[in-house]
């Protein structure tokens, strides 16, 4: 192998991996922002966990108060007997609805007192023709994993959650077309489509509890878009019922469908605020033969583009994942989180570079001469190569785990930005030196594939003097770079104060138009993407 002649090269013990090093080897051993008190009810919440990880989310941090609630009715018994006599009364919820309320980072708090589970696209539509009629406000609800609060309620709307619509209706290994109903988790729908050699065209981190339906409602990104692009190309069409309760069917089996206005793109991304998305067709491709993994280390970000640049000129049809972590960000991970091992250490980048392809050998040859080049030019300090399935998922559950490892132990401010690849460390350092001593950790990670970071202050608990120092700073910060406030998460109720940041004004008005012609009395998802 030719990085014998430029660096020393160690197999790692019965993993199948490569470990390149340029040094010697060393072994080494409005909305108030309420802080609520440890006795707060809300803390009684069975605490979900991301990607079967067993990490908890944080304490409630904030809630939702002093919102004015809209001119809606007020939920009454009658009310509750006819959603059971149209659901059965096990469908019908009135108790327990913590985990229904609280958003998945427990920055917002509803008090929603019920929770309609229907179990078909007829009751979905029967109920919001109900809720329609009455002016009763509905908040659709899949995993309830986002990070913007645009699943939970804020005030006291119904919680329509689709978990019981949770069918993979059919999955066809000779078109690479699957249809799923909205409810289904991603990595259930993952895990069907493999058992015929395809595979879902979307991975996160959440995979093990999001649904597909709230995927496609927040048209969610995650770590593969620089390989297959976002779900506005994967989804085919869309079952979708509107706020009268019209059931809207545009559904297709084709990738070319050129017939008119594509009305499937209203309700990717829209957050539920235009329709409740009940079913869906993806196309699904091929799952691959071989992946490769390499985690590598670098002094700067200037080595990371480069070392980028590089990825997409020499591994190009087999590229299928970029991402960076700051040092900053793993070490937190690896601190909060004993179990994970990073196969290198003690530089200020890394990158987590994914390969998938159809010949081993080919994919092998490629990833190494291509990181073996990096080294000798000096842009890549370390790294390790691995293919083996164990070794890639411990590397990737390395990547999974930074987004948790920040919220453990403390308050974090989170945001989901789109920037220039130039520029796209830079507002890491700016606010390092805004923040200065009041933040604990000011890191970055993310989709380096796709210009998409994942900006994290960090302190002890919320402090209301780093809040103003925040924002709306960095939204600025991103608008005079002609960037995305948010490039995957959505905008929810946490943005929607923000959207003129990235959205002109004309296509607001225009977007508040869609929604009264869609959603008359403004029952679905309210308070949420637009005020």
């Amino acid at each position: 192998m030719r990085f014998q002649q430029l660096l020393h090269v160690r197999r790692l013990a019965s993993a199948g991996a490569t470990t390149l090093m340029r040094r010697p080897i060393t072994t080494t051993t409005t909305t108030s922002r309420t802080v609520l008190p440890a006795t707060h009810p809300a803390f009684a919440t069975t605490v979900r966990t991301m990607a079967g990880s067993g990490a908890p989310i944080p304490e409630l941090t904030e809630i939702t108060d002093n919102v004015q609630r809209g001119n809606y009715a007020t939920l009454t018994d009658k009310d509750v007997a006819h959603f059971e006599q149209l659901l059965g009364k096990n469908f019908v919820l009135t108790e327990d609805l913590e985990g229904y309320n609280i958003c998945f980072l427990k920055r917002i708090r509803g008090n929603s007192k019920l929770v309609l589970k229907p179990g078909s696209t007829a009751e979905v539509a029967a109920i919001l023709k109900y809720c329609n009629e009455r002016r009763l406000a509905v908040v659709p609800q899949g995993g309830n994993t986002g990070l913007v609060g645009g699943s939970v309620p804020i005030c006291d709307e119904i919680v329509l959650s689709l978990a019981r619509l949770n069918k993979v209706l059919s999955v066809d290994e000779v078109t690479g077309i699957a249809v799923v109903e909205a409810g289904c988790i991603l990595e259930n729908f993952d895990q069907r489509a493999r058992e015929v050699g395809l595979t879902v065209p979307l991975d996160l981190g959440a995979k093990a509890s999001c649904h597909i339906g709230g995927n496609v409602s927040t048209n969610a990104g995650g770590v593969r878009v620089v390989r297959y692009g976002n779900l506005h190309g994967s989804v085919l069409g869309v079952e979708a019922v509107l706020a009268t309760g019209q059931v809207l069917d545009l559904m297709s089996n084709f990738k070319k469908d050129n017939t008119g206005y594509h009305m499937k793109h209203l309700f990717i991304g829209s957050e539920g605020t235009l329709g409740v998305v009940t079913k869906l067709s993806m196309l699904c491709p091929h799952s691959s033969r071989a992946v490769n993994v390499a985690f590598i280390g670098l002094n700067s970000f200037d080595d990371v583009l480069k070392t980028f640049v590089s990825a997409k000129r020499n591994l190009g049809e087999i590229l299928s994942s970029c991402e960076l972590i700051d040092e900053r960000a793993l070490n937190t991970a690896l601190q909060q989180f004993k179990f994970l091992n990073s196969p290198i250490s003690g530089f200020p980048f890394y990158m987590l570079i994914e390969t998938s392809g159809s010949n081993g050998d080919h994919d092998e040859e490629k990833i190494n001469q291509f990181i073996g080049d990096g080294m000798e030019r000096g842009e890549i300090q370390d790294g390790t190569v691995t293919g083996d399935p164990g070794k890639v998922q411990e590397i990737w559950k390395i990547r999974e785990m930074v987004p948790l490892g920040l919220i453990e132990k403390s308050f974090c401010f989170k945001y989901d930005i789109s920037l220039p690849l130039r520029d796209f460390y830079n507002i890491v350092d700016v606010m390092r030196e805004r923040c200065g001593p009041l933040a604990t950790v000011v890191c970055g990670y993310g989709h380096l594939g796709d210009s998409n970071l994942h900006l994290n202050v960090s302190c002890e608990e919320f402090n209301d003097e780093i809040y103003k120092r925040v924002e709306p700073f960095v939204y600025e910060y991103t608008s005079k770079l002609k960037g995305s406030i948010s490039a995957e998460h959505g905008i929810g109720f946490l943005k929607k104060d923000y959207l003129h940041y990235s959205k002109d004004p004309v296509a607001i008005g225009y977007m508040r138009e869609m929604k009264k012609l869609l959603d008359p009395n403004s029952i679905l998802n309210p308070y949420k993407v637009l005020n």
